[in-house]
């Protein structure tokens, strides 16, 4: 067994799921959850998240094509190869069925799993899920903006120094990712920068993302859904929540006083919000 640095307690495993090596980390019993991380994330995002939730459960985090340590796709012509890879670990670990817990871009790939594979998904969690006004022109520019220039991987190297530093972790996540940085714990600002250094292809999940309205197909979502938000999410805004709410339709359960980066930001409030749904749900 290889235990897994950036996620403690949890294994690192390796698998070739459609011709894609994918990685993803895996710890706990009882009922599955996958949880899926945003666009330019990795596994260590979870990190405040993971560990409580594998005291009751299997928790599976796997790292997305062209992101963390798995490889990127040959093609991306919208979200459904990666929905596919992450199905494919699931059935890799001969998993029945799973809750879908989706952060971000993650969001709309569980929106995308639960739909291709449904025998495979319980319910879904929407965490500030992306997929709505991503589609808004200053929304599309700032996103290849940002997978053009990588900011993420220049200030990695530099990481640890940022999550020590009230000042620092203000420059880089106040504005758009937390409600308040100088109070997002340090281990959680360390984890958010961890994965942009090793990620190969992040701009063809930009370019997937862009290519799909996630409305047009959430009737065909069958599960449970919980919506999951941050008060102060200035990166997507509660606006999205109250539509993918109406549009599926979902329970709703705003996060106070926190933004984007709410699995960092108030973690107990998240798992407590997802613990309580499926309860509710049975799963």
């Amino acid at each position: 067994m290889v235990v897994a640095r950036d996620l403690p307690g949890f294994e690192e495993r390796f698998a070739d799921v459609k011709g894609v090596r994918m990685r993803y980390l895996v710890a706990g019993s009882g009922p599955a959850i996958v949880l899926v991380h945003g666009l330019g994330g990795a596994a260590a995002n979870w990190i405040s998240l993971a560990p409580g939730l594998s005291r009751s459960r299997r928790v599976l985090v796997p790292e997305l094509p062209g992101h963390g340590g798995s490889a990127p796709l040959a093609a991306a012509p919208n979200l459904s190869p990666y929905a596919d890879r992450v199905a494919g670990i699931l059935e890799r670990e001969r998993v029945a069925q799973a809750a879908a817990v989706g952060h971000s871009l993650g969001g709309s790939v569980a929106l995308r799993l639960a739909i291709r594979h449904s025998h495979l998904v319980g319910s879904v969690v929407l965490a500030g899920a992306a997929g709505i006004s991503s589609r808004r022109r200053a929304a599309v520019y700032g996103l290849r903006l940002s997978a053009l220039l990588q900011p993420g991987r220049r200030i990695a190297p530099y990481r640890r120094r940022i999550a020590v530093s009230p000042f620092l972790r203000t420059v880089v996540f106040g504005g758009w990712g937390a409600s308040d940085p100088v109070a997002m714990p340090a281990r959680a600002a360390d984890a958010f920068l961890a994965g942009p250094a090793g990620h190969s292809d992040t701009l063809s999940a930009v370019r997937a993302l862009l290519l799909e309205d996630p409305r047009s197909e959430l009737d065909r979502v069958t599960c449970p859904c919980l919506v999951l938000w941050g008060a102060r999410d200035t990166q997507l805004s509660l606006a999205d929540a109250f539509e993918y709410t109406r549009r599926l339709p979902a329970r709703l359960r705003v996060v106070a006083d926190c933004g984007h980066l709410l699995i960092g930001e108030r973690p107990d409030a998240c798992v407590d919000a997802i613990e309580s749904f499926l309860s509710d749900v049975g799963q």
